[in-house]
């Protein structure tokens, strides 16, 4: 009786460091998270106000800052999704023929993923440049001076410009994921439909399309989760500005809590922005399942 009981309890020991460290880094700062959004508390001081539910009624139907910076996430969210993706698809399609030296391209493409989004954001910084930036001196060399301006700083290009950068360093990501579901697709598939005489465009249509439709779900849904949470490349570049015109929900969290020591707002405006996102994600992933019945 006794080894049944050891042998019953194996697998439960096996993974109790994986609980433990889930629980102490996820289960219970979020349950901590969730009392403070009740609060109205600087981070520091003793005394705290507990206001019930007024920080997520400020949040969601006064503060017009933080709103748009949903906005903001939003759009460089759907140049990710068409723009990034769309590249990533194209390299995937180019990789995943038979060229020479394939697996340097791989390789290459992989880079700017696995760069700092600090680094990457002041390398930016210096292209984007009024005064001495790459793209301006460009512009003037081929004749259009005229566009030549500062990128970051002008109300009208920041966002834009930070969603270059932005898609610049996400599409390894969607082009990794892309190539491997294509490798997964039978090769006789595209040989029976040359016989037939179908085209290119038709095999892609009626072929790579359905096939790799689940793996476009996945890479849409890290698309969204992966650029609505974007925070490195905005601090780096603009830190928000010019006048919140590059806010996204993570930076005014983070402006909220240490910008003007309101942590209890901060929390609130944090488990409002995961909430959406869980939905979103539900949705999607919902909407997958009834697309592939």
């Amino acid at each position: 009786m006794l080894t049944i009981n050891r042998l019953k309890l194996a697998p439960y020991l096996f993974i109790a460091p994986a609980l433990l460290m889930f629980a102490t880094f996820s289960i219970v700062p979020f349950f901590l998270m969730t009392s403070t959004s009740l609060l109205n508390w600087d981070g520091i001081s003793p005394h705290r106000d507990f206001v019930w539910f007024q920080n997520y009624v400020e949040a969601l139907l006064h503060d017009q800052v933080f709103r748009q910076s949903f906005l903001n996430g939003a759009w460089v969210t759907v140049l990710a999704l068409t723009i990034q993706n769309a590249l990533a698809l194209i390299l995937a399609l180019a990789v995943n023929r038979q060229l020479a030296g394939r697996s340097i391209y791989r390789t290459i493409f992989f880079i700017p993923p696995i760069l700092s989004e600090i680094v990457v954001g002041l390398i930016w910084s210096w292209i984007y440049d009024g005064n001495y930036g790459i793209l301006n001196d460009v512009l003037r060399a081929m004749g259009l001076g005229a566009w030549s301006r500062d990128w970051l700083s002008s109300p009208d290009t920041a966002l834009n410009a930070i969603a270059v950068i932005h898609m610049w360093k996400g599409f390894g990501w969607g082009f990794v994921i892309f190539l491997a579901g294509l490798q997964t697709i039978p090769e006789e598939l595209y040989e029976a439909a040359r016989v037939d005489g179908a085209s290119p465009w038709y095999r892609f249509w009626h072929i790579t399309v359905p096939l790799l439709f689940p793996v476009m779900i996945l890479v849409s849904i890290l698309t969204v989760l992966g650029t609505m949470q974007i925070f490195g490349i905005i601090i780096a570049t603009t830190n928000g500005g010019p006048a919140y015109h590059t806010e996204v929900p993570i930076t005014r969290i983070f402006a909220s809590m240490l910008g003007s020591s309101r942590f209890g707002y901060a929390c609130a405006q944090g488990i409002i922005f995961g909430v959406l996102l869980l939905i979103f994600s539900l949705w999607q992933m919902r909407w997958q399942k009834r697309s592939a019945m």
